[in-house]
């Protein structure tokens, strides 16, 4: 039986549940079907990384206080973080990956690191 590709519907032989005339082809739908979403996840994660840098720059002793002025100088985005942790005391940290903060009096913040 003769199929046709799903990406340039040339006519080719091989297996009964094969789609796509070539790596090429199967590569190019793919990528095209994936589009939007990839984009959308590549921005959030470029986002996180940035945010991660940041922290990371900032926070040489694992535990600095610091302003949300310099944070924001140096492009910090508080709506990207991968976790919130609340304490007992309801104190909440927020996460970027192993990198946190906690949100003082005085536009103030704590910057902590998770110990691995």
């Amino acid at each position: 039986m003769e199929k046709k590709c799903m990406e340039c519907g040339d006519s080719f032989k091989g297996r009964i549940d094969k789609k796509f005339c070539s790596d090429y082809c199967r590569n190019a739908f793919n990528n095209r079907l994936n589009k939007d979403g990839k984009n959308l996840i590549r921005n959030i994660n470029n986002r996180l990384r940035k945010n991660w840098r940041i922290l990371e720059e900032l926070n040489v002793h694992q535990k600095t206080k610091i302003s949300k002025s310099k944070l924001l100088e140096k492009g910090f985005d508080f709506t990207y973080f991968t976790s919130i942790y609340v304490t007992k005391a309801e104190a909440v940290y927020y996460y970027v990956y192993d990198q946190g903060y906690l949100p003082l009096e005085n536009d103030s913040y704590l910057l902590v690191k998770k110990s691995s």
